[in-house]
C-alpha cells in the first residue's frame, strides 16, 4: 500500500517500532504458526468467514509479548480475538503460545493499527476494543503522539457495535485523567462506572508482567470502560 494516499493523521505515530532479535522460541512461533493466525492488512475482512462463526469479536491494539491476550483467548473460546502489534518478537511469542495450544479463536496483524481500523474492519464489527498500557508519551510536547485522541475515538466508535466496549488501562495517572477528559466530551459513549472516572478491573483482563512491575514500583493501575450508547459521529 502507498502510505502517501492515507489520511494525514497517520504521519504522527503513537508508537515506536522496537528492534530486537527473536529468541529461538519466538522464531519457531512465527515460522510455524504465522500462516495459521496471521492476517495481512490488504482488504476488508469478513470476520465470520475468517473465524468460521458469528461469535463476538474483540480487538486488542498493542498486545506486547502477547501473554495476556493468549490467556484471554484461551479462557474464553466463545469470543474471537484479534491482536495488532508491530513488535515482531512479541508476535512470535504469542503465535507460539496460541499455536501450541491449538487456539482457534485468535488472529494477529503485524502492522500499524490504523491500517486495521480503517481498511480491514467493517462498521459495527467489534464487541470490544482493548487498549492496555499504551505509551503515555509523558512530555507535553509529545502528547500529540498519544493514541487516545478525539479523532481516534471517532474512528473506533464506527467499528464498535451498539453496546460495544472501549476498554483502556494505564499505570500512569496523568494519562488516565487525560483519557477520561477525552471520553467525557463524547455523546456516543457512556462511562460504565457512572459518575466515577475509573472502573474496577474486569475479571477477563489478566494481570501482566508489565503491570506487576509497575505495582512493585508503587504505580497504580487505572481501568476505563466506556460503552457505545448512540450512533457514532460522522
Amino acid at each position: 500500500m502507498d502510505e502517501k494516499n492515507y489520511p494525514k493523521q497517520r504521519e504522527i505515530r503513537s508508537f515506536v517500532v522496537r528492534s530486537g532479535r527473536m529468541t529461538a522460541g519466538q522464531k519457531r512461533g512465527w515460522d510455524s504458526y504465522w500462516d495459521t493466525y496471521g492476517l495481512e492488512p490488504t482488504q476488508r475482512f469478513d470476520l465470520p468467514k475468517i473465524f468460521g462463526n458469528n461469535k463476538p469479536v474483540v480487538l486488542e491494539i498493542g498486545f506486547g509479548m502477547g501473554g495476556s491476550l493468549h490467556a484471554m483467548a484461551k479462557a474464553d473460546p466463545d469470543t474471537n480475538f484479534i491482536g495488532v502489534e508491530v513488535h515482531r518478537p512479541g508476535i512470535g511469542a504469542l503465535l507460539a503460545l496460541a499455536g501450541d495450544d491449538g487456539l482457534a479463536n485468535l488472529r494477529v496483524f503485524c502492522c500499524d493499527a490504523n491500517l486495521v481500523i480503517d481498511d480491514c474492519l467493517g462498521d459495527a464489527s467489534l464487541a470490544r476494543l482493548q487498549l492496555f498500557f499504551p505509551d503515555p508519551w509523558h512530555k507535553k510536547r509529545h502528547h500529540k503522539r498519544r493514541i487516545v485522541q478525539d479523532e481516534f475515538v471517532t474512528r473506533i466508535a464506527q467499528k464498535l457495535e451498539f453496546g460495544g466496549i472501549f476498554h483502556m488501562a494505564t499505570d500512569w495517572q496523568p494519562y488516565a485523567e487525560y483519557m477520561g477528559k477525552v471520553m467525557q466530551g463524547r455523546e456516543d459513549f457512556s462511562n460504565q462506572a457512572g459518575d466515577a472516572i475509573y472502573s474496577e478491573k474486569p475479571s477477563y483482563r489478566p494481570d501482566t508482567k508489565f503491570e506487576h512491575r509497575g505495582i512493585k514500583l508503587g504505580h497504580g493501575v487505572w481501568d476505563l470502560l466506556y460503552e457505545k450508547t448512540s450512533p457514532s459521529r460522522v
